[in-house]
């Protein structure tokens, strides 16, 4: 190999040094200064700053009633985001980090911290990209795409209407199926529409921001509308069976009830959602430079082109559909109980996901002899950043609960005892969504700020529903942050979006949602649980 001969460049700039470059003192300096400057670089700045941070946590910062093992908690904690935000170290291995250094701060033993990394829920993602791929794969995704745009293209080319057009796609598919795996569905179809614009310098403005604009429309419409149904969402389904749990005499909320009060919630949040987005994104007279690679009679032929769909396209579908109905089916209501009921409760979401991904393996796909629609090399591309990241977030739940630093944060809640409703819905909501955004997953914040807010319910002599519905649902509106949910994971790492479009469209969208949630729970939520009610 001859690579050493391109360590020096050949350089015709004034600039170019005069000293000779066998001199040996050049090359004593010259390598002296690249090792110093290849050393002090701003990354490896980040990298240190982690650790350095986590050690001033553990030393200096008192908590109230603390022990050793929730300020190293707090510690582990402030170092781990510290990469993430920074990205000093690829965001998988950051992920990978909790297994080393929760046993050696003493948070867990090794493992326990790696339970966290496959339970049911990654396995729900697992069995939910592997049925991506496949749809991928056989192109359907590009089928859904050009459906999608046909329909809401307009002519000629309207770009808020074609952007309606994909979010409400997403929306409706996020209402029946979870949110990882509608994001995965949904995120091909959405990059499927974007490839047909030039990649690179040759992108122009008007372009470039359409393409943030369906990607940031995707990524968010999808926890939007897994918020309007119980099944759309974890959430939803932790908030129903821990009132359950609370107060197993009150009247259950079953899918109906729901779906009265958080449907409409959701429609208005998605609609000033596309307002935001059209305003921030589609400026007026960016129609006609997408309309060049948007034209409907050539979205019309690439279709033709695909052809009929065959056996294989169709069974992927019907594996997909028969996957939806089985995770809509599981848990029904309590008078009518789902096909969980008949394996007590063992099985998860994961498991028919992981059941029917195995069917793509066992599958003939009728296009090769002995070949099924799915082999192993087809998933070699499966994402594990993410997986790893899922499990992080699962493994930093765990961590914040066993080392007391869970008890930390709802003492600090108190002061919201004397305060008047209207100031505490919007509280509680505006701390859920901060939990999830910096500290865990949506689920787990919901798991950790019920019993707390049903506490100060009681102090307040409220119901507790008009506190805890405010608080699971904040749990959800975390979009500031790619790290806060795995639909925003899935969206950033498309590469058409960076942190400050994540805060350009999520913070309002945060303010908007609050808002909603505090101003519909004393009406609606009123009528449709009956909070005005003693319990």
């Amino acid at each position: 190999m001859n690579g050493h001969h391109t360590s020096i460049p050949i350089s015709d700039d004034s600039k170019t040094p005069l000293l000779a470059a066998d001199d040996p003192q050049f090359h004593r300096s010259g390598s002296f200064r690249s090792t110093v400057n290849s050393i002090f670089t701003l990354k490896n700045l980040y990298v240190v700053l982690g650790p350095v941070l986590c050690a001033a946590v553990c030393s200096f910062m008192k908590l109230e009633g603390s022990s050793p093992g929730s300020r190293n908690m707090l510690g582990v904690l402030v170092w781990v985001f510290t990469w993430w935000l920074t990205e000093a170290v690829p965001m998988p291995i950051t992920s990978m980090s909790p297994l080393f250094l929760f046993p050696l701060f003493g948070i867990a033993a090794a493992d326990e911290v790696a339970h966290n990394y496959m339970n049911d829920v990654i396995a729900l993602v697992l069995g939910s990209f592997i049925l991506a791929l496949a749809v991928e794969h056989y192109n359907i995704h590009k089928r859904l795409a050009l459906n999608v745009t046909l329909l809401f293209c307009g002519e000629p080319l309207n770009p808020p209407l074609l952007l309606l057009g994909i979010c409400a796609t997403t929306f409706f598919v996020s209402m029946w199926m979870h949110n990882v795996a509608t994001a995965v569905m949904m995120m091909p179809v959405a990059t499927g529409i974007l490839q047909r614009f030039p990649a690179g310098p040759s992108r122009s403005v008007a372009q470039s921001k359409f393409c943030k604009a369906v990607i940031l429309g995707v990524t968010y419409a999808t926890p939007i509308g897994g918020m309007s149904t119980l099944t759309g969402t974890g959430v939803n389904l932790i908030l129903v069976g821990m009132w359950k749990s609370y107060f197993p005499d009150a009247d259950p909320i079953s899918f109906n009830t729901w779906s009265f009060f958080a449907l409409p919630m959701a429609l208005l949040i998605f609609f000033v959602f596309w307002v935001v987005l059209c305003l921030m994104y589609c400026p007026k007279g960016s129609g006609p430079a997408l309309s060049t690679h948007l034209d409907k009679t050539q979205l019309r032929r690439e279709l033709n082109a695909l052809g009929p769909m065959a056996f294989a396209e169709k069974t992927v579908v019907a594996v997909f559909s028969i996957l939806i109905f089985l995770w809509m089916t599981k848990n029904i209501t309590d008078d009518i109980p789902g096909w969980g009921a008949l394996f007590d409760g063992r099985a998860g979401d994961g498991t028919v996901s992981v059941m029917m991904a195995t069917l793509l393996f066992i599958i003939p796909n009728q296009k090769q002899e002995g070949e099924k629609l799915m082999d192993w090399n087809k998933c070699k591309k499966l994402p594990w950043g993410i997986i790893l990241l899922l499990g992080a977030g699962f493994a930093i739940a765990d961590g914040v609960n066993k080392s007391g630093l869970a008890d930390i944060l709802a003492n600090a809640l108190n002061f919201l005892h004397k305060a008047p409703y209207l100031a505490v819905a919007p509280a509680v909501c505006l701390i859920s969504s901060l939990i999830t955004e910096l500290v865990t997953s949506n689920n787990a914040t919901t798991t950790l700020v019920i019993p707390i807010l049903i506490q100060i319910a009681n102090t307040m002599h409220l119901h507790p529903l008009s506190l805890i519905i405010p608080g699971a649902i904040g749990a959800q509106f975390a979009f500031m942050l790619p790290t806060a949910t795995p639909s925003n994971v899935v969206g950033f790492s498309t590469g058409y979006i960076d942190i400050p479009d994540m805060i350009k469209i999520g913070l309002p969208l945060k303010i908007v949602g609050i808002a909603v949630v505090s101003l519909l729970m004393p009406t609606l939520g009123r009528f449709v649980f009956g909070t005005d009610k003693p319990m």
